[in-house]
């Protein structure tokens, strides 16, 4: 089920938001070459995506970890992976990837984005990604593989929503044909029950790729972060007007 809109109409013009999801784009268009060049693709992720291993020092230096064919990550010591947790915020691995999480910025960063004005925004979102970021090196220490995406920040937006418009309905296209209102309180608990579920096998010690190289983990950190820290960084409860839907 894919998130299209929700029920409140902004106040303001969510700024911030348009500037997130610019920067993004640009970073996904002339960086990473839309991922059309799988070479420049592959650096990008590994040169600038977070590896745990890297930022712990427990893997192993010159370890290489396979992402294509003829391609692999190698483990290094470089100064940039301390910035990773930051910079992979804005890399994705490819146009599902950053075309899904533009949709979920979208759809609920607006409103979130009105409760606080754009530079709490910014930070909130930010904090929640690094918040992410730390959850999942918490779980994943000695992980060699690297992570992109800004899916652990926008998780920390949808804990934020979630707690300031849990009354607000989505409309939620289920493919192939049916659209519906559903109330966002059920779309956000059920989307996190999904987290936790699809994780929970992830915990073990046997089997720790099971998850099919989602970082779920890091989308629960991030909206545990995101519903405890949003009252701190809302001006206000109200961020736009709510209208009828059926």
């Amino acid at each position: 089920m894919i998130p299209l809109a929700d029920n409140i109409r902004p106040v303001k013009r969510p700024v911030m938001t348009w500037l997130i999801l610019a920067a993004t784009w640009l970073v996904w268009l002339l960086v990473q070459r839309a991922g059309f060049d799988p070479q420049v693709l592959g650096e990008t992720v590994c040169n600038f995506g977070m590896v745990p291993g890297e930022i712990t020092h427990r893997a192993v230096i010159g370890f290489a970890v396979p992402i294509g064919p003829d391609m692999a990550c190698v483990i290094d010591n470089d100064r940039v992976n301390t910035l990773t947790p930051l910079l992979a915020i804005f890399l994705h691995g490819g146009w599902g990837h950053i075309i899904g999480n533009s949709i979920y910025l979208w759809v609920f960063g607006n409103n979130v984005e009105g409760s606080m004005g754009p530079g709490r925004f910014l930070a909130f979102y930010l904090i929640c990604g690094l918040v992410a970021a730390g959850t999942h090196i918490a779980l994943n220490p000695s992980s060699a593989v690297p992570t992109v995406g800004a899916s652990g920040a926008i998780s920390g937006i949808l804990g934020g929503y979630l707690l300031l418009f849990p009354r607000a309905r989505i409309r939620m296209y289920f493919p192939p044909i049916f659209l519906f209102w559903i109330p966002a309180i059920l779309v956000l608990l059920f989307w996190f029950g999904e987290q936790i579920v699809a994780g929970l096998p992830q915990l073990s010690a046997v089997d720790k790729d099971v998850t099919g190289g989602v970082a779920v983990w890091a989308h629960v950190g991030g909206f545990i972060a995101g519903a405890t820290l949003v009252r701190l960084f809302a001006k206000s409860p109200s961020a736009g007007t709510q209208f009828g839907s059926v």
